[in-house]
């Protein structure tokens, strides 16, 4: 039996890091132990580690199931780079290379084959299969088995064929970042998983932050955008063919490096725009959602959906293409009213069956929902996927609103807007209930009576727009229900939540903005010059291996040389993701780069070992901006001036501050943390999460008293992380 130590092992010296990811060490120990497993892992938690290390530990052969000819490519040059001898098969080969690369699978060269689910109906190909032997059997983007899924493909049906014809049934494992709960069991049923055999780790994803922007002048706003953030990677996504060409040719028409991607272009101009993308010859993809799965690029730093997708499980796989190397990314949508119509019309004018176009038009809702709602935007997309959490992220739109906008309590006109809908028997619309709040002398409500209704008119001081923005927003945070009539028009109901407030046993509330704060001008500062260097070096390298730069390297590696800045064999081998292939192709040249910027412009040096990881560089790339806020906010404290000097100087709010130095603690900067915690204050707090065996901040802020502030416990928390630290080193 091999270990997991052995596993630990190619982890370390084949992929240069140190420990597995959440969920890859449970998916990986299955494996080993001949179980079928369904991994559940967030895009960019490292679901290829899964089986290409056990592909490694076994004598047999890895077939692995992938949708899209272009991530297989990506994944075959990334096995190449580190030494792992790995193939595919697809329509792009010549009948020779074909028949080269069967040759090798018969000699035992190849480890890993890669093969799209269309080549499980070759006899020929199955009957080859029966002269290997296949150990693993790997099924990549497993919802695609489901026909409730969002990206159902008939193909991936066939894998039971393939399962039956062979001799001795292989291991399983699927593997998917998307899956609701019925999508799940689909996978399990098809793939005769056992249900406790699954995996589920967080679709969270900590290095994302979500936003929804509503009204906002959609091309204006990307123009502003994209001069902010020169030089990164993004996708923007458009809902039709018609809307990639405007936003493509007008961005073009305003200098930026673009290029566009659909489903009306040929084969050649998809293929090549995606690989000059691919290898940062163009900053910036529009496309619809035809540029999906197959998008293996590690640094796109933002994905920004200028049309609202269709459903939440095209929207998070889309968004997910930011960030898949771990560092802070942007996933920003761009709301207008009309979209929904847009996909609306879409749906009932596809070849849908009428129960799926139902069940489409419910998703479609799902994600309005999410668009409106004021809770955390990462929790709302985790709790649709049936992840039950409590936790916000606290960096989405919605949870630095609730940070930095007052509170306003809203429950009597909450109440008026539910007790509206109850004498409208919940039989209408939210467009025709926010008419009749406002008293409205349109031709339905005069038809329908609703003028005699007690609410007729009872938020006449609103603007129509202003109501239905409410009551969208009061769906999205669970209060009424829109579901389809028996003619399949939407309609708006009370769910339990609603009652309790129609009789005052729940407060309504939502947050009004605050003056908007003044952001810090960027600066290019020493490492972030080394950096720029360091992805030039990459792109040479890229052009002359013939693979996307971040097969090379991704972002994340080369802030790790910008942070430690190594300059001797020992300390480039510490290096995350450095391992041993890549070291050997490609360490020496960048660290010969890195020896020459520092003679041209020194740095302080940090030391690459245990204890320096624990300290962020002031000057972090991992930010996009730098200085970042939180570290202009740091130096000013550091410098001695108080928090109520800092707040009046950089016109900031006094809790905005505050979260800055809770910000600049957790990346490791040192700050003392007893000026802002009483001696009576810290002993309740102390008390009180004892008593209440929890760390939940809500849970501790509410059983004690209110002048407490949230504030005060997370600097308690944060000091004791901070002697804990000390006691350890």
């Amino acid at each position: 039996m091999v270990s997991l130590s052995q596993a630990e092992e190619i982890l370390q010296r084949v992929y240069g890091y140190p420990r597995f990811r959440r969920g890859q060490k449970e998916v990986i120990q299955r494996i080993l132990h001949h179980q079928d497993v369904l991994g559940i892992m967030p895009t960019g938690g490292g679901k290829s580690i899964c089986y290409q290390i056990p592909a490694l530990l076994w004598d047999g052969i890895t077939i692995v199931i992938s949708p899209l000819i272009s991530l297989m490519k990506d994944q075959v040059d990334a096995c190449t780079q580190l030494g792992i001898p790995a193939s595919y098969l697809n329509s792009t080969l010549s009948w020779q290379e074909q028949e080269e690369r069967l040759a090798d699978l018969r000699a035992r060269k190849t480890k890993l084959l890669y093969i799209a689910p269309e080549r499980l109906e070759s006899e020929s190909f199955l009957s080859l299969l029966q002269s290997v032997p296949v150990s693993l059997l790997t099924v990549d983007e497993a919802h695609c088995i489901s026909q409730w899924g969002h990206d159902f493909r008939p193909s991936y049906l066939k894998i039971s064929k393939l399962l039956n014809s062979l001799t001795t049934r292989p291991t399983v494992v699927a593997l998917t970042a998307t899956a609701t709960e019925q999508v799940r069991q689909d996978i399990l049923d098809h793939l005769q998983i056992p249900a406790e055999h699954l995996e589920f780790t967080s679709f969270r994803r900590t290095n994302l932050s979500f936003s929804v922007l509503h009204g906002v002048d959609r091309k204006e706003y990307l123009l502003r955008f994209l001069r902010e953030h020169p030089k990164q990677s993004g996708i923007i996504y458009c809902a039709t063919r018609k809307e990639v060409e405007s936003v493509s040719s007008y961005l073009n028409d305003h200098h930026f490096s673009v290029g566009k991607y659909h489903a009306g272009l040929s084969d050649m101009e998809r293929s090549s725009v995606q690989e000059k993308f691919s290898y940062d010859q163009i900053q910036v993809m529009v496309a619809t959602n035809a540029f999906g799965m197959g998008i293996d690029k590690s640094n796109v730093r933002y994905v920004i959906h200028y049309q609202m997708p269709r459903n939440i499980e095209n929207y998070y796989q889309e968004a997910g293409r930011a960030g898949r190397d771990g560092e802070e990314s942007e996933c920003i949508l761009l709301y207008q009213p009309q979209d929904v119509f847009t996909q609306s019309f879409l749906i009932e004018n596809s070849e849908l069956s009428e129960e799926r176009k139902k069940w489409e038009l419910q998703k479609l809702q799902a994600m309005k929902n999410y668009a409106h709602t004021q809770v955390c935007l990462q929790q709302q997309i985790l709790r649709y996927f049936g992840e039950k959490t409590e936790d916000t992220c606290g960096k989405c739109e919605n949870c630095l609103r609730s940070t930095h906008s007052q509170k306003e309590e809203i429950t009597s006109t909450a109440q008026m807007i539910f007790s509206c809908i109850r004498r409208m028997r919940e039989k209408y619309g939210l467009s025709l209930v926010s008419k009749v709040l406002v008293g409205s002398r349109s031709k339905r409500v005069l038809e329908f009576q609703f003028d005699k209704l007690t609410t007729y008119g009872i938020l006449q001081d609103w603007k129509e727009k202003e109501v239905l923005r409410l009551c969208q927003q009061l769906v999205g945070d669970g209060y009424i229900e829109v579901v389809p009539n028996s003619s399949g028009f939407p309609i708006s109901k009370l769910t339990p939540k609603a009652w309790l407030v129609l009789k005052g046993e729940l407060d309504v509330y939502r947050y009004v903005p605050k003056d908007e704060e003044r952001l810090v001008e960027e600066m290019s500062t020493p490492r972030e010059q080394l950096f720029e260097t360091l992805r030039k070096l990459r792109l040479i390298i890229s052009m002359r291996e013939k693979v996307p730069p971040f097969v090379i390297f991704p972002d994340s590696t080369l802030k790790e040389m910008t942070r430690y800045v190594p300059t001797d064999e020992a300390s480039m081998r510490q290096i995350k993701g450095m391992g041993e292939k890549r070291f050997e192709r490609f360490g020496e040249e960048f660290l010969r780069e890195i020896k020459r910027f520092l003679e041209k412009q020194p740095l302080e040096k940090v030391t690459n070992n245990s204890t320096s990881k624990n300290v962020s560089s002031k000057e972090d790339l991992s930010k996009p901006k730098s200085p970042p806020s939180h570290l202009v906010t740091y130096e000013m404290y550091q410098a001695g001036q108080t928090l109520d000097q800092i707040t009046h100087e950089r016109n900031l709010s006094l809790s905005t501050v505050q979260e800055h130095l809770i910000r600049a603690d957790q990346e490791g900067y040192s700050i003392d943390w007893k000026p802002f915690i009483s001696t009576d204050h810290k002993e309740l707090i102390e008390q009180v999460t004892k008593q209440a065996d929890t760390t939940k901040l809500r849970a501790i802020k509410e059983a004690l008293p209110e002048e407490i502030s949230y504030f005060e416990i997370k600097a308690y928390f944060a000091m004791l992380a901070q002697q804990k630290l000390e006691a350890s080193s």
